[in-house]
């Protein structure tokens, strides 16, 4: 019997994979208050939780549960568990560390639950989850404070252990992908690539996808039109920086819509050695901070990634629905994914 990583790199070679969109987008829609955030033993804690959106995965893991459906139902082959801020970094400012391994375990849980109900009624699609790691709110590369530059509010080392805890409770939960996401700081990448290779040691798991590993994707942020990471990558930069690992996927998620992605994407596809992914978000927002750019529009943006063949893997960020998730999967339908083989073949490349 074929595993979970054979039949993802099988599906890959056929056509290009679709990825859920937002989740934050989502639980906005249920307009919840403080109190859906607490658990039964979080009653009394002393800092509000209102936000926490990962912690809706102990709290109301039937709201998340829903959403992963509404993504599976819109055409998604894979969906991402609700913990880009699982780590016990980014659930400091609430004073909930202490939760991150649990966190990561039970999202990654419903998410299975979610993906193995659609591919038991449709075995000719299989659906697959990604257990999604976020950049943490913390930088290791700049400064927080302007006047003390060399100053930094977290070190590799951190930044690695926290990872790693994230990492073990996704795979206990059952994921079938890692996903290091939104990397406005290589350098937090990097400490996210180190502790998986980490725990993947520890657990004799290969780190090589085609050697049976569980695989790795890489999204990166450009976060304006300079072209650069937060921290002063070039597209190039980036992809160089992470391809010291056997990937499963580079590409590059947030910040921007679909249109200005385009220029910064096509590096990546000229380039990598590895399956190329993008979920912009629905279009750049608005004065009031919110995504109008409806389903067809970002569609036909879209379009012009796939004619020109330059994606594996299409999804959705900010602002993204089940609609935009929809006509997304409808689209590519048209549309050949992207080849790899020749990247790898030609001689004298730059990766």
């Amino acid at each position: 019997m074929q595993n979970k990583t054979e039949i993802l790199l099988k599906a890959l070679k056929e056509k290009i994979l679709i990825l859920d969109g937002a989740m934050g987008t989502m639980i906005q829609r249920y307009t919840l208050t403080e109190d859906d955030f607490r658990t039964p033993a979080l009653k009394d804690h002393p800092k509000s939780l209102k936000g926490n959106n990962d912690l809706l995965s102990l709290s109301h893991p039937e709201i998340i549960k829903a959403i992963h459906k509404e993504y599976l139902e819109a055409g998604a082959d894979i969906i991402e568990t609700n913990t880009f801020s699982g780590t016990s970094i980014a659930q400091a400012d609430y004073e909930l560390s202490h939760l991150a391994y649990q966190i990561n375990y039970q999202s990654a849980k419903i998410a299975k639950e979610a993906a193995d109900e659609f591919t038991a009624k449709d075995p000719a699609k299989p659906r697959f989850v990604a257990g999604a790691m976020g950049p943490t709110n913390r930088t290791a590369s700049i400064s927080p404070d302007v006047n003390d530059p060399g100053y930094r509010a977290i070190n590799f080392d951190q930044l690695a252990e926290a990872y790693a805890e994230q990492v073990r409770g996704l795979l206990d939960g059952g994921v079938d992908i890692l996903l290091v996401e939104t990397i406005f700081d290589t350098l937090n990448a990097k400490a996210a690539l180190f502790a998986i290779q980490e725990v993947y040691e520890e657990r004799n798991i290969p780190l090589d996808p085609q050697e049976g590993g569980i695989p790795i994707m890489i999204s990166g942020t450009i976060t304006d039109a300079s072209g650069r990471t937060l921290s002063g990558q070039t597209t190039e930069a980036f992809l160089i920086s992470v391809s010291h690992v056997p990937l499963l996927s580079v590409g590059l998620n947030c910040a921007l819509g679909a249109k200005e992605l385009r220029p910064y994407l096509k590096v990546l596809a000229q380039n990598a050695p590895f399956y190329v992914s993008a979920y912009p978000n629905a279009g750049l927002p608005n004065e009031f901070g919110a995504y109008d750019q409806g389903a067809n529009e970002m569609a036909d943006q879209v379009r012009d990634f796939l004619k020109e063949g330059m994606l594996n893997i299409l999804g959705g960020c900010c602002g993204t629905t089940p609609d935009h998730i929809r006509a997304m999967a409808q689209l590519v339908e048209e549309y050949q994914p992207r080849k790899i083989e020749e990247i790898k073949e030609e001689e004298g490349t730059d990766v």
